[in-house]
């Protein structure tokens, strides 16, 4: 029998993870009632089974994953714990947002009718860069992993410990998306005393911050709450949340400027230095 995996979110990431199981032989649906035509136009594209609601992706599913904006998770579940009461199906759910440990343990909790796995993603959409690993979780962690990913994606399995797959990438986001920010900082920085184009020559022997920003900025209203997670994980290890509380500043101003309108799938490398930064200087970036 064919395996049927259901997404709950399938925006650039989930569509590109739900495509790699389509193309691994999984059938795989998602619910697009009140989503955007972009989300509409990215589940088509990808060759999904788009439905109106959750009850009909809960009503078939022999697994869930859950990937959304990581502030959305604990709504996203329990919506998840809705359609599970209205439809009486048990599949097993993966939640594979970037969320702190104790945000994926309170998940679980709402979740208590079903077995959690907890995931977490390294890398772009396997559709748009394969190469992607995810990490997973939990005593059912196996299984999960063992899904049709095809060569698009790495499953790796770390821990039967619930938590232990969100730890990994707070600790790498922090560097990932941090790094991003302080680029984007540098940027506009650089702007006001006209000097970008030196600027971004020195750090391209690093990076390409332009590349970086502007695919960054295309997901910064994201990237706040999963900075808050991050800051919230640092804390629980005894560490200052200030640094990542700032850094979710930063993306929270991003998420306000012209670059911020382009959907990631929309953007280009190598782009021009200097048309980059004046559309990220403005909103509350403005001079």
């Amino acid at each position: 029998m064919t395996l049927t995996v259901g997404l709950v979110g399938a925006g650039f990431m989930g569509a590109g993870i739900g495509w790699a199981l389509r193309e691994g032989g999984a059938h795989v649906l998602t619910s697009v009632g009140g989503r955007s035509s972009r989300t509409r136009a990215l589940v088509t594209d990808r060759g999904l089974t788009a439905v109106d609601s959750l009850d009909e992706v809960v009503d078939v599913a022999d697994v869930l994953l859950s990937i959304v904006p990581p502030a959305s998770a604990p709504a996203a579940a329990g919506e998840v714990a809705g359609a599970v009461a209205r439809t009486g199906r048990r599949p097993l759910f993966a939640d594979l947002n970037a969320v702190a440990p104790p945000t994926v343990e309170a998940i679980a909790e709402v979740l208590a009718d079903l077995d959690v796995v907890d995931g977490s993603i390294s890398g772009s959409p396997p559709d748009r860069s394969p190469g992607a690993i995810v990490y997973f979780s939990g005593p059912r962690a196996a299984e999960i992993a063992g899904l049709p990913w095809r060569d698009a994606i790495r499953p790796v399995v770390v821990s039967d410990r619930l938590g232990a797959a969100s730890a990994i990438k707070m600790c790498t986001a922090s560097v990932y998306k941090g790094l991003g920010a302080l680029m984007a900082n540098a940027l506009a920085t650089a702007h006001t005393h006209d000097v970008v184009d030196i600027v971004v020559e020195d750090l391209r022997r690093m990076a390409d911050p332009v590349d970086k920003v502007a695919l960054s900025a295309a997901k910064a209203d994201r990237f706040v709450g999963e900075m808050l997670e991050i800051a919230a994980t640092q804390r629980e290890a005894g560490l200052s949340p200030a640094l990542f509380e700032a850094v979710a500043e930063v993306w929270r101003t991003v998420a306000t400027t012209e670059l911020a309108g382009v959907a990631p799938e929309d953007v280009g490398r190598n782009g021009d230095a200097e048309a980059v930064v004046r559309r990220l200087r403005t909103g509350e970036l403005a001079p």
